[in-house]
């Protein structure tokens, strides 16, 4: 029986060969696109999901309120924590600690030296946590003492070649001590939470003893035992931080622990499931930016409405054909043929269909995924023999969409009866052109939804990109490792400034894009209440050099010595606390507790230094000594001799630094990282929504070919009667158009919400405007008009006697 069904749809194909091809490129596109989204979704949601212990393993999350300021919940501990809870608590088998190594980024092997930014100072426990395989060496003594490291098996290629690392010699940045080469990991999966090229021992670490509670420097994970409860374990760190960090408040701020809870301070501990920090946004991680999960639910429905499409175009050129299978179904049922035997007969040409798409769609993956992965930055590959559920989920997915695509067209071509149908009775053209109606409004209305979508994301990240930050971010050169110089800084950067096309020199502890620095104040007059300020360490022409303003006062200059116990804020800070510059000052704490007064200077209009997702927030510069041998360095340059002048800025450090190499980014290009993900996001969201339209428009161009086709008659008795080519064509497609028009009015309060709830995680946003919804009904109805033009206008000027002719 099975085989005669094959048969039998075989032949229907064969009978419907335009039909055939029109759904199947449809469908393939549709599954290709949504399996494509799915594939990088799954890709996002990190490789920690496969860790064997994965139930076991948290992350501490530290969440610092200061008064009524609501510092964000972030993964930062400091160095004893981990130590203390091995020790104190018994549902805690092992810990670890991590961080990155900042003051290195160049590593040294027979005085040839190698770029590498991802260094992190780990535990010897890092293998007990992570599932990274070891390749060479022993993983229990890989970490165990100091100077020990381990090589990813590309920084290992990239240095040694194919000579064995084990026991080499290494020097890392400017430490003067040499480290010893232990073993060999595999890369880092690039959907982790964090990356690393080199592992450090922690022991090397000269704080990794330090019983400093209130100096959060380390990511600290902890792996409980089998059966804990992570709950019991949140519910005793109140106790822990009293005893531990509470003398430190009372020694740096004269209270009792109490008291700073009682003045609304927060200081408290708890545990984040490792599978939860890739996509979790509400604590701010240690190391990479979290995926957001919002936006991998926009992009999973996307895959779903793309293969919703796919499919509706399926039903509606299934049952569109219906009346030329009608004999076909007659004479069947005549013959013998049940009702069940029909549909499985339709359901199987719709399987058939539907494994043919899903091959194709694959195909198409294939060949599509390089330029993927190049245009995303990811890493995406297509293997379906990684897991065993991946061919038995490729198997029911195209079983699965060929049964849902051809259950109605199945169920409404069985349904005919044979003897109406033979003696010439016509289908129900009422109910099935009501259902084409209803199918091609759902299309329209999704493709609109995504086209829309789509241009009120671009404008969005085009207004981040665009609007005024605040100081002049072109031709600014940020040099990342000033602490490479040494002593050497405040020369270097006075040789720079006589290179022609240099405009200026500046050095600082951050720089717009990379603000990391929040340090603890006081407002004089309030010493109840403690501030939190983004920090930023600057020299004298760090203003200039940006061109940010001056909202009042002056900024810091050299005839003036006291400037160096003084202080600049931004609006944002002078508003916030409701400061009078003119009448107070800034109280900080020096480490041996004692309070010292920084009068404020000057007030620098609000400038973008971070995320346009949030509000600018308060910051103070202070102004930077020169002994401080950590930051950046600015430069301005001309944009003559571009190219020139950074060569002679390279030649010029290389005169002061022989180890490491000069590494530098622009301003503009930092800027435009901070919005990295939504860019690629928009990138899916803009092919995603071309390709939902290229397929209703498949569907649409069918729909008309089968409308100009039944309608042949007509046209003819239409122009034998004198109408025009217009007039016909007006005829023809004006259902069509009113269609989208009624796509349209659904569509415009459903994207207007949704895009709504989205521009609502910025606080610097556009407003949807009529404008993205004019856009995209412009965009849809060009589209459309462009397809059925073609096929009307070509039938429209067709002979009238030719069409009389026709049946």
């Amino acid at each position: 029986m099975f085989n005669n069904l094959i048969k039998h749809s075989l032949r229907a194909f064969r009978r419907q060969r335009s039909y055939i091809i029109i759904n199947i490129t449809g469908l393939s596109i549709g599954i290709a696109c949504s399996l494509l989204i799915a594939l990088y979704v799954y890709y996002e949601e990190s490789y920690d999901r496969f860790n064997v212990k994965k139930d076991r393993i948290f992350d501490i999350a530290l969440n610092f309120t200061v008064g009524s300021q609501e510092l964000s919940t972030s993964a930062r501990t400091s160095y004893p924590v981990g130590v203390t809870l091995l020790r104190e608590f018994p549902e805690v088998e092992d810990f670890l600690r991590m961080r990155r190594m900042a003051e290195a980024t160049t590593v040294t092997y027979n005085e040839k030296t190698y770029s590498e930014e991802n260094i992190l100072v780990a535990d010897s426990s890092f293998f007990n946590f992570f599932t990274i395989p070891v390749l060479k060496g022993g993983p229990g003594t890989l970490l165990n003492a100091p100077q020990k490291v381990v090589l990813s098996v590309s920084l290992s290629k990239k240095i040694f070649g194919n000579e064995n690392p084990l026991d080499k010699i290494l020097k890392i940045g400017k430490d003067t001590a040499t480290y010893i080469v232990t073993g060999v990991m595999g890369d880092i999966p690039g959907n982790s939470h964090f990356k690393a090229g080199m592992l450090v021992s922690m022991l090397s670490d000269s704080q990794a003893a330090s019983q400093q509670w209130g100096s959060n420097n380390v990511t600290t994970y902890l792996l409980l035992r089998p059966n804990a409860n992570y709950r019991s374990v949140d519910e005793k760190f109140p106790a822990l931080i009293a005893k531990y960090f509470g003398p430190e408040v009372k020694r740096f701020l004269n209270i009792s622990f109490e008291e700073f809870l009682s003045r609304g301070n927060k200081y408290e501990y708890s545990l984040q499931k490792l599978t939860d920090i890739h996509l979790n946004t509400s604590i701010k991680p240690f190391f990479l930016a979290p995926g957001d999960p919002k936006l991998l639910k926009i992009l999973g429905s996307i895959a779903l409405l793309i293969l919703l499409v796919a499919v509706v175009n399926f039903i509606n050129l299934s049952t569109a054909q219906a009346s030329s299978r009608v004999k076909e179904v007659a004479i069947k049922k005549l013959s013998g043929s049940t009702k069940t035997m029909l549909i499985a007969q339709f359901l199987t040409e719709s399987v058939i269909m539907s494994f043919v798409s899903t091959i194709v769609g694959l195909i198409i993956i294939k060949l599509v995924l390089p330029f993927f992965n190049d245009l995303l930055g990811t890493t995406l590959t297509l293997s379906l023999s990684d897991a065993w559920f991946k061919i038995p989920f490729m198997i029911l997915f195209a079983l699965g969409t060929g049964i849902i695509a051809g259950s109605y067209p199945a169920f409404f071509l069985s349904a005919f009866s044979p003897y109406r149908m033979l003696k010439g009775g016509k289908i129900d053209r009422t109910h099935r052109g009501s259902l084409r109606k209803v199918l091609v409004v759902l299309q329209f209305t999704i493709s609109i939804l995504l086209i829309v979508g789509t241009l009120i994301m671009y404008r969005q990240i085009v207004y981040m990109l665009e609007r005024d930050p605040g100081f002049i971010k072109d031709q600014l050169l940020v040099i990342e490792n000033e602490g490479a110089l040494g002593t050497s800084a405040k020369s270097f950067k006075e040789a720079i400034s006589m290179i022609p096309g240099v405009v200026s020199v500046t050095s600082s502890s951050s720089v717009p894009g990379i603000s990391d620095s929040n340090n603890g104040y006081m407002v004089e007059g309030k010493k109840d209440e403690t501030i939190m300020i983004w920090t930023n360490n600057v020299d004298y022409k760090f203003l200039e050099t940006y061109g940010m303003q001056l909202k009042s006062g002056r900024f810091f200059k050299q005839e003036f010595p006291s400037d160096a116990q003084a202080c600049v804020l931004n609006e944002a800070a002078i508003k916030k606390w409701n400061i009078d510059p003119e009448k107070l000052r800034i109280m900080g704490y020096r480490d041996s507790g004692k309070v010292v007064y920084f009068p404020i200077i000057g007030v620098v209009k609000d400038f973008v230094f971070d995320s346009q997702r949030k509000q600018i927030a308060p910051l103070i510069f202070r102004l930077k000594s020169e002994s401080d041998r950590y930051g950046y360095i600015t430069v301005k340059i001309s944009l003559k001799n571009y190219g020139e002048t950074i060569k002679k800025i390279e030649t010029a450090w290389h005169g002061f630094v022989t180890e490491d190499p000069l590494t530098y980014k622009f301003v503009d290009d930092i800027m435009k990282q901070l919005y990295i993900k939504e860019r690629q996001n928009a990138v899916i969201a803009v092919i995603s929504s071309f390709l939902a339209i290229f397929i209703a428009i498949l569907g649409l161009y069918g729909l008309t070919s089968y409308t100009v086709e039944q309608r042949t008659k007509e046209i003819g008795v239409r122009k034998a009667m004198g109408s025009t080519v217009h007039g016909i064509y007006f005829a023809i497609s004006r259902e069509i158009i009113i269609l989208i028009s009624v796509s349209a009015v659904f569509s415009f309060p459903i994207i207007y919400y949704l895009s709504g709830k989205w521009l609502e995680s910025f606080y610097y946003r556009i407003s949807p405007g009529l404008f993205s919804f004019l856009a995209g009904l412009i965009i849809v109805l060009g589209i459309t008009v462009l397809t059925i033009s073609y096929r009307t206008l070509r039938a429209a000027r067709v002979n009238p006697s030719q069409s009389l002719r026709y049946e």
